[in-house]
């Protein structure tokens, strides 16, 4: 059932990898959530919390999911199948490719949105606004069912065109353009909200911890934000782990991919707040913070007008890198488990996605319901089976053979197994307890 090794795709090399991945990692969590997440529960106190987890237990999960696909050199369903025949572990990647779909579906509503605020602000058509008339404009954009529609649409045809050319030549390529585009944009950002009057106190926000602000509930936060921001859990990382070749660092692509993703979502903040802090606006907006809220920046700074495109151009661009990603987890397991040919399976995949996020933009219950299934359950259940399945169920010896496969001496490997074992397990089930409403 399987397909040759000799036939498989794999990235280049490192640069490849980080961007691939990294790309998968860094979209609309970071630049969108995360900001607003770290609004609501207090900034600095937040962050701390935050990226002691990345570092903890993100980094250590996500090297269990790149050396199950490594090991395996197939999809999220086959590499289970084949690391553990006859048994019933192949349902994790079922679990992984379900959730492919379902959040390709709704992600691809909000991405369309993103789109229509590139349209907008390149027409300028929100220069002179109210705060109101603008909080009327997204809500427009929310309501007019067709309009969601034709961008959803536009938006998967975009990333069915890039996935369709396959691994070096299409997902590789395009990361490498598009990644490289995504930080200098921000970093321009960056650069015009630090110089504006009033910011520091945006920066004193990010980054003075007021742990006084700190509750279970918030520490329970910034754990979940860590573990989705990585991509784990929804069968990106092993499909992704299938294609990087045996002399590449695990651990090193692990971290620096972490790394990346995490420089990204603070590089978002410092873009954010200083400049909400400066025009006088509250930083816990919710999700309106940037559908709203910045475009009534943009509109009182000097400059606006470019500022405000290049910061829906590069939202856009965050979507198009962790959609593509989606993608292939679907499109990796048609052409290997129903051997469909590569181009057929991506058009095929990216219309049932779409038909599906046609569903989410005409109801939002269903919006709704597809967000709730694979963010509280799919996504934290996969995860918690991933640990359990790599230190519990894979031979003693594979996943220390994997890991060293580069030949370098992994000399963490003790605190990787001792965290995959027992931290990252409880970790993941408060994840999974507090999304139920459990905890």
């Amino acid at each position: 059932m399987q397909s040759s090794k000799s036939s498989r795709d794999n990235f280049s090399g490192k640069l490849g990898i980080i961007a691939a991945t990294a790309g998968s990692a860094i979209g609309l969590g970071n630049i969108w959530r995360f900001p607003y997440i770290l609004g609501e529960n207090g900034g600095g106190a937040f962050l701390l919390i935050y990226l002691l987890f990345v570092l903890i237990i993100g980094v250590p999960v996500m090297i269990s999911e790149f050396l199950i696909g490594r090991k395996a050199q197939l999809n999220v369903f086959g590499a289970f199948r084949k690391l553990a025949p006859g048994q019933h572990w192949y349902l994790i990647g079922v679990m992984g490719v379900g959730a492919a779909f379902l959040i390709l579906a709704f992600y691809s509503v909000v991405a369309g949105w993103t789109l229509h605020y590139v349209y907008l602000s390149l027409t300028n058509a929100m220069s002179g606004h109210t705060p109101s008339e603008i909080m009327a404009v997204f809500e427009q954009v929310q309501n007019t069912k067709l309009l969601s529609i034709a961008w959803t649409l536009l938006f998967m045809g975009g990333t069915a065109y890039i996935v369709r050319s396959g691994i070096e030549k299409g997902i590789e390529r395009y990361a490498k353009v598009l990644m490289p585009a995504l930080l200098l944009i921000i970093i321009a950002l960056n650069i015009r909200s630090v110089t504006l009057d009033g910011a520091s106190e945006g920066l004193a926000f990010l980054f003075n911890p007021d742990f006084s602000k700190i509750t279970s509930d918030v520490v329970l936060e910034a754990l979940g934000q860590a573990f989705f921001s990585l991509s784990i859990g929804m069968g990106v990382i092993v499909t992704y782990g299938s294609y990087i070749k045996k002399d590449e660092s695990l651990g090193g692509t692990a971290l620096s991919v972490s790394l990346a993703d995490t420089i990204i979502a603070l590089l978002a903040g410092v873009a954010i707040f200083p400049a909400a802090f400066a025009f006088g606006m509250e930083p816990d907006q919710g999700p309106g913070l940037v559908f709203v809220t910045l475009p009534n920046i943009f509109n009182q700074m000097t400059g606006g007008y470019v500022f405000g495109l290049l910061f829906f151009v590069l939202l856009s661009i965050a979507a198009l890198t962790s959609s593509i990603s989606l993608l292939e987890v679907v499109v990796a397991y048609f052409t290997e488990e129903l051997k469909l040919r590569r181009k057929q399976a991506t058009w095929i995949a990216a219309g049932i996605i779409a038909i599906l996020g046609i569903f989410c933009a005409l109801n939002d219950s269903v919006f709704g319901a597809f967000d709730y299934v694979s963010s509280n359950i799919l996504l934290p259940l996969g995860g918690l089976l991933v640990v359990i399945f790599v230190c519990w169920i894979m031979e003693k010896t594979a996943p220390r053979g994997e890991i060293e496969a580069d030949g370098k001496k992994a000399r963490y490997y003790g605190w990787f197994v001792f965290i995959i074992k027992f931290l990252a397990p409880i970790a993941i089930a408060l994840v999974f307890l507090h999304g139920l409403g459990w905890l």
